[in-house]
Order: structure tokens, then sequence, then C-alpha cells
């Protein structure tokens, strides 16, 4: 892997796990076994590393939910796809974290892809649940955009409910919970 990608990924990996503030460019340089002044070659400093981290970390995110919930199956599988998709529910989300760090949230210019992110996804549920709907799948009375702010909300405080208690039950009580309420919704219509 060249330098500029072993920094990228090295920034990617500390960003979730240390936040902003906790990753120095030292420590950068020593995950990626990058030399002193290798992250100054390829990128203006600190922030804009971390820029392009975030801009990343967003993407494959982005990617990975837009894979399920445009796949094969009905909206509610698609959804369920989602939601019950392989994490790492201990460690957090890598997108959801980075808006509990108070530097990432104070710069416009690192907090821009994770807001594009949160907002392309809620979207993309939205028309999810829209498509159901459509289908008479899901009941008309179901609002999609409200639909798509619970599964987000399910989703990122099942992490931290999760992280709290050290065990990933907590997420996934509240992934089957919100399954059988929207599982309930779709057994109406039919």
């Amino acid at each position: 892997m060249r330098t500029q990608e072993r920094l990228i990924e090295s920034a990617r990996a500390l960003l979730w796990e240390r936040g902003y503030v906790g990753t120095s460019p030292k420590a950068i340089l020593e995950h990626a076994g990058a030399g002193q002044g290798s992250m100054y070659h390829h990128f203006k400093g600190k922030s804009d590393l971390a820029l392009t981290a975030i801009r990343r970390t967003c993407a494959e995110l982005l990617g990975t939910a837009e894979a399920l919930l445009c796949g094969p199956g009905t909206p509610y599988e698609r959804i369920e796809a989602y939601l019950l998709r392989e994490r790492d529910v201990l460690r957090g989300c890598p997108v959801g974290r980075l808006t509990m760090d108070p530097e990432i949230i104070a710069s416009a210019e690192l907090r821009a892809p994770v807001d594009e992110t949160l907002d392309r996804l809620r979207e993309r549920l939205a028309g999810t649940v829209e498509e159901g709907k459509e289908r008479g799948q899901f009941p008309p009375h179901l609002d999609g955009e409200e639909i798509a702010a619970t599964v987000l909300a399910t989703v990122q405080g099942g992490y931290v409910l999760a992280r709290a208690s050290g065990s990933p039950a907590a997420f996934d009580t509240g992934v089957r919970g919100l399954l059988s309420l929207l599982r309930s919704d779709t057994d109406q219509v039919a």
C-alpha cells in the first residue's frame, strides 16, 4: 500500500477509535509506519488528511447501505437487510461517532461529509418506505421521512446503548423491536 493510502487508512482507524482531538499527526504517522514529512508531502495538514479520511469513511458506509437498500427483495426485506447487516456494534458507527466529536462538529468543512451522508441515507430509507407504500406493502399512513429518521435513530441509539452496556444485546433488541413494528404495519396491509 502506498504511503498516502496508509496515511488515509490510519487516519480513518484513529478517528473512529480516538476522535479528532485524540488523533495527533504523530499517532497517524506511527500507525501508518510513515516518515515524519510524509503527511505534509501528501496533505496540507491534519485537517486535510482528516477530511479525506472522513469522506472515504462516509462513502464506504453509504455504499454499503445503498447496496442493501437498492438490492433485491421487498422494501421491508431491504430495510431488514440494512438493519441486520453485520456491524462491529461495540466499536460504534464510524460516521455516527464523528457526530460526537466537538472538533468535527465545530468545523463546517469536516462536518459536511457527515451531514451529507446522513441526509442521503435518510433519503434512501424514506424512498424505500415510499416504494413499499406504492406497492401496497406498507400502510398509506406511514410517513417515509419519519420512518427513515426512526431507523437512523434506532441504529445510532443502538450503538450508544451497546457501547454503554458492553454488549451488542441492546442494539439487537432495538433492531428487533423496530422490525416487529414495521412487520406489524406490513401485516396490516395484507
